[in-house]
């Protein structure tokens, strides 16, 4: 029986360097996925772009992809999906290009996967038809569409499986759905039928449980102790096989754990309803998936079950939302939760005074149970606490009033306030997130494959 290995060495943009090396050096890989991308990533690759039309892309693939050379060097046969493009893949693979060429792999061809990008059609989709209905308040975009910025459908594998038909090495996509980004190999290797939805199910139950990295080996583990290594631990491997099977396991000798409780925390992870998974692909169907310990740090995952994909694409849509700052000041002594909450109070009563009326605020005291509130004992006791405010308004003016009003505290306060060493609060432009969705029939992966020198002429 044909099985193939996939390993996810990124969870998100600015996970762990080293991992995807590791795990590439060690793993006995047939596919390394990079999986970096994030509704506030997204927004945050938005702002770039608009300073710079060349940036939207995630830079530390770069970094990852020169600690690759040498396993792209002397693993001929491993392949490397990463959600990277952001909302730049062509910029991302000519970065990529340069770094290739300079290490003689001239001749690697990669492929860019594209089409998420909604913006240039937006005005006409919207002329036809498409509401863009938020998934939460079921208001259309209307009068918002002058202040949309990026607007991105979440492809399936389509793409990755056509980048990997035509020979790229490495498929660098834009907003891919997270699983997707394993489903494609195990497409492309097997040729399943595109409508056999138990097996595309379990394809995606696999991309689902590798896509946020160490979590699934016992990063944020809920029964973590402290003899679980985590200082080295290891990133989680997928091997499925034709007929569907699935085992989740890690490199031996790293940290971490792969257990029957680590999986299974995955596995509800940001998944909503667990009998219907909604992906690009397929809906999945989790509930009556078993789980079963077959060795160390090896547990095999059977019984999901799928239905047809949804006719329609989720789409991450960004719009401007006026500006924000967050400030911060220790406050210690006898009363240090009043003590800081009044402090807090008096910074809002000075703008008012000036003028300003901000829009929305948000007041935690930590250290007093703000970080978690109802779950912990409220610490009425505590003798050291962190003032943390933010602060939001269409106004800049509203918000750089606001960042003024903090630093008066040190002389104009009560006693213990300390920490306002740093720089003043600056305001931040705001793109906000509009969850929304596409007719399927509106969007297709566009692909192109080159080789590295290709994309640099």
């Amino acid at each position: 029986m044909a099985t193939i290995r996939i390993g996810n060495g990124a969870g998100f943009a600015g996970d762990n360097l080293d991992a995807p090396r590791l795990l590439c050096e060690v793993g006995r890989l047939d596919y390394l996925t990079l999986e970096y991308l994030a509704e506030l990533t997204m927004s945050i690759l938005a702002h770039q772009k608009n300073r710079d039309p060349e940036a939207g892309y995630i830079t530390d693939f770069c970094t990852v992809a020169k600690s690759l050379l040498p396993s792209l060097q002397s693993q001929p046969a491993l392949r490397i999906i990463t959600n990277a493009g952001g909302i730049n893949p062509a910029g991302c693979v000519r970065s990529l290009a340069a770094i290739l060429s300079q290490a003689g792999l001239d001749e690697l061809p990669l492929a860019s996967v594209t089409g998420d990008d909604l913006m240039e059609d937006l005005d006409r989709h919207l002329a036809d038809g498409e509401p863009f209905t938020h998934l939460d308040t079921n208001q259309p975009l209307g009068d918002l569409r002058s202040l949309v910025v990026s607007a991105n459908a979440y492809l399936g594998a389509g793409g990755i499986v056509e980048a990997l038909d035509q020979g790229a090495r490495i498929v660098v996509t834009g907003r891919v759905a997270d699983a997707s980004l394993a489903v494609g190999p195990v497409l492309h290797e097997f040729a399943w039928n595109h409508g056999d939805w138990d097996r595309l199910a379990a394809a995606t139950v696999a991309g689902h449980l590798i896509e946020c990295g160490a979590q699934v080996t016992g990063g944020y583990y809920a029964d973590w102790t402290e003899e679980m290594s985590l200082a080295d631990v290891g990133y989680p491997i997928a091997e499925i096989s034709d007929d569907a099977s699935l085992l989740i396991t890690k490199p031996s000798e790293t940290g971490g754990a792969v257990t029957t409780a680590t999986v299974a925390e995955q596995l509800v992870y940001e998944i909503g309803d667990p009998s219907g998974y909604l992906t690009p692909d397929v809906v999945a169907d989790f509930a009556n998936v078993r789980l079963t310990a077959q060795g160390a740090d090896e547990v095999r995952v059977e019984g999901a079950r799928g239905r047809p994909a949804p006719d329609r694409y989720k789409v991450s849509l960004a719009y401007e939302d006026g500006y924000m700052a967050t400030g911060m000041l220790l406050v210690c002594g006898a009363a240090a939760e009043s003590k800081a909450r009044r402090s807090a109070a008096m910074i809002l009563e000075r703008v008012h005074r000036a003028g300003f009326e901000l829009a929305r605020t948000n007041v935690e005291v930590l250290g007093s149970g703000d970080s978690v509130p109802g779950i912990w004992p409220h610490q009425e006791s505590a003798t050291e606490v962190l003032l943390r405010m933010s602060v939001h308004d269409p106004s800049r003016d509203a918000v750089e009033r606001w960042a003024r009003e903090i630093a008066p505290l040190i002389t104009a306060g009560p006693p213990g306030i300390a920490g306002y060493a740093g720089r003043r609060p600056q305001p931040q432009r705001v793109l906000a997130y509009w969850p929304t969705t596409i007719a399927r029939e509106r969007v297709a992966a566009r692909v192109v494959v080159r080789t590295a020198k290709e994309w640099l002429r």
